[in-house]
């Protein structure tokens, strides 16, 4: 099949090795981009709907003193690696790429950044050349053989393999749905079959929600069930998402395991409602005898300070390995 690795993978271009630890940060939902000045004529479909929430709302609660402060507290956090779980623009335009291509340079280099696509950056059908191939080097997997816009994607980084699904597909007016598809799953599944065998800790990157039930119906992953028996099947460590706006700290039943499944709000959410304030996470994962142990330690803006500041913290037994 093309795309599914046949020889074991190379580590990534991460330098670790071998190392006991690895970092991870996860943000999502960033809406960073600005729309104003949109051509009238790119707004004759949904984007129109899109536009309004945007102008009533949205400009007025995801802002760029967030993200600015994001990038500060990233810079000192220092994490191994960084995971965006979609959605940093609000209509999908060609222009809105280009901007989240810039604020990505801020971020980190494509070696350093994983990116996997939300509903609004596939807000409405449109060529892959005018958007998502502004961001093709955070979007692509260490071997690219399958081609641009084929997922799920893997980045191997130490004794990490980061497993990049899309669930970002255009949906109709009032609806955020996302799904997977059959070929993606069959990959999918193949995949994690593969870096499960080569010891890896394998840690999924999807933008929907995958637990079936845990969002309502117009937000959800139309396919959860199919994706929670592939991994029922093949195992996996710990699913990473976003989409939902609020924290989230479910498990995915899976075969004889439970996998922590971890959703963030938006990085850049600076709105009325506590919930839903601007956070993101850094992953520390510490290896032990029979797996990994996660310490998941919360970043929360907080408006007074204009800076991220340290929240909840725990620790996190994933599944354990079965050798």
């Amino acid at each position: 099949m093309k795309g599914i690795l046949r020889q074991p993978p190379k580590p990534g271009p991460s330098g670790n090795k071998g190392k006991e630890t690895f970092v991870l940060a996860h943000i999502s939902d960033l809406h960073l981009t600005s729309p104003s000045g949109v051509r009238p004529t790119l707004l004759l479909n949904k984007r129109l709907l899109g536009y309004l929430s945007w102008q009533c709302r949205r400009r007025h609660i995801h802002l760029p003193h967030v993200l600015d402060a994001l990038l500060l507290d990233l810079a000192e956090a220092a994490p191994d690696h960084v995971a965006v779980t979609g959605d940093l623009t609000n209509l999908g335009l060609p222009d809105e790429f280009r901007q989240a291509a810039l604020w990505l340079k801020r971020l980190g280099p494509p070696e350093k950044v994983t990116v996997v696509p939300g509903n609004h950056d596939a807000y409405v059908a449109t060529s892959w050349h005018e958007t998502f191939s502004r961001w093709a080097p955070y979007l692509a997997g260490d071997d690219d053989s399958a081609g641009a816009g084929v997922y799920p994607i893997l980045r191997i980084r130490g004794p990490v393999a980061l497993i990049g699904l899309s669930s970002a597909r255009p949906s109709m007016p009032f609806v955020a749905v996302g799904s997977l598809g059959r070929r993606q799953l069959a990959r999918f599944e193949e995949m994690l079959e593969r870096t499960g065998r080569l010891g890896l800790l394998r840690i999924v990157l999807i933008h929907h929600p995958p637990i079936p039930g845990s969002i309502s119906w117009r937000k959800r992953l139309t396919d959860a069930p199919l994706f929670a028996e592939v991994v029922a099947r093949r195992g996996a460590e710990l699913i990473l998402h976003g989409h939902a706006h609020v924290s989230r700290e479910d498990e995915l039943v899976a075969g004889t395991h439970s996998i922590p499944v971890l959703g963030v709000p938006s990085a850049s959410n600076a709105g009325p409602i506590p919930q839903c304030t601007a956070r993101y996470h850094v992953c520390r994962f510490q290896r032990t005898a029979d797996g990994w142990r996660l310490h998941l330690a919360v970043r929360a803006y907080a408006p007074a300070q204009h800076a991220f500041i340290a929240g909840a913290e725990k620790e996190i037994r994933l599944p354990a390995r079965n050798l």
